[in-house]
């Protein structure tokens, strides 16, 4: 016994060092494939540019006709991509956490539909474009203050959250759709674009406070990781260290919703990476870990980008919203997930 405790106790270290050097290499891999992405996107259009080129037209360096077709007409759309990706990514990794359930994401559980309904509102009724992040933010808050009245009802388990949040979203969407039928055509078409997720039209007022508040939000999330690694443990465990569970979830909980509801606002409700991405994730770099919340961003940021270049360039149908090819590629892992929940011995899911 004690050859084999003695045997052991090193081998935690080692595999926890094995875990951040695969991390590191695997965050590394994909920053690099984020900056190739980023080329391509800023440089690929009616106008060619180079890919060097176009990234140095970001940064207001090179030809000023490269520069101003870089910054004024490319560069937001690609940034507002990126930032909603990482926002999305994120939000769905804390939801999944704290939930305890893979199936937990905004897209699932209704809150990019509340912040999909506060941004239609804003632009169907003709408010400023500055105006529609915060008008998103509102509505993903009142959807999470909705779902949580309903699932809470009654003792909360995470099979009545997914349940009731795919009842929120359906009676969420179906309110975006009166708007859109009731109000002018000129609107409707814009706040359209909403309800399938869009990058189309991005400008730099979108992006600046969107992409200011979700890098915000991906730096509070990395910093309240050990309040998250603690809840990993359970909450009469979590209690005994001095944590207070109900507390510690309901902030982390609001962390998601306003990560997700930003996102929402500079795309629209795009569709399952926030469910995807922290599977990969936890796929290819092993447990959680702050790491791995840093990969899971870079790769949600990754993924859309990828996403909205092969709608741009790569399909024959022009115009095809970036919330169809996420749907596409996520619609068949909800069914997989889904099915293994079913199975019974997919654990608990009362808590």
């Amino acid at each position: 016994m004690t050859a084999l405790t003695t045997t052991a106790a090193p081998a935690a270290p080692r595999a926890l060092a094995r875990q951040r050097r695969r991390t590191a290499l695997l965050s590394a891999a994909v920053t690099a494939l984020i900056v190739v992405l980023t080329a391509v996107g800023l440089g690929t259009g009616e106008v060619p540019i180079a890919p060097l080129d176009a990234l140095r037209g970001l940064v207001g360096l090179g030809d000023p006709g490269s520069v101003m077709l870089v910054q004024e007409l490319r560069a937001p759309r690609v940034l507002s991509a990126l930032a909603a990706g990482a926002g999305l990514a994120v939000a769905g990794a804390l939801l999944q956490r704290v939930a305890r359930n893979p199936l937990a994401s905004p897209d699932v559980v209704g809150v990019t539909g509340g912040a999909s309904l506060g941004a239609v509102v804003a632009i169907a009724t003709g408010a400023s474009a500055a105006l529609t992040p915060l008008a998103a933010l509102l509505g993903g808050l009142l959807a999470a203050v909705l779902l949580g009245a309903l699932a809470w009802r009654g003792g909360f388990t995470v099979s009545r959250l997914v349940l009731v949040g795919i009842a929120v979203q359906s009676g969420l969407a179906a309110a975006v759709n009166l708007f859109i039928v009731r109000f002018p055509r000129e609107l409707a078409s814009t706040a359209l674009q909403w309800t399938t997720g869009s990058l189309y039209g991005r400008t730099w007022t979108e992006f600046g406070a969107g992409g200011a508040a979700v890098l915000a939000g991906i730096a509070l999330a990395l910093v309240c990781h050990r309040r998250l690694a603690v809840l990993d443990l359970g909450d009469d465990t979590a209690g005994a260290l001095g944590l207070a569970p109900k507390a510690a979830r309901l902030q982390l909980l609001l962390l998601a919703v306003v990560l997700a509801s930003v996102a929402a606002a500079l795309t629209g409700p795009i569709g399952f990476v926030a469910l995807v991405v922290p599977h990969i994730v936890r796929f290819l770099a092993g447990p959680h870990t702050m790491g791995t919340l840093a990969l899971t961003a870079l790769t949600g940021a990754a993924l859309l980008l990828g996403a909205d270049l092969v709608v741009l360039h790569l399909l024959p149908v022009h115009g095809l919203p970036v919330g169809v090819a996420t749907a596409t590629l996520g619609a068949p892992w909800l069914l997989v997930l889904m099915l293994r929940q079913m199975k019974p011995n997919a654990g608990s899911t009362a808590r």
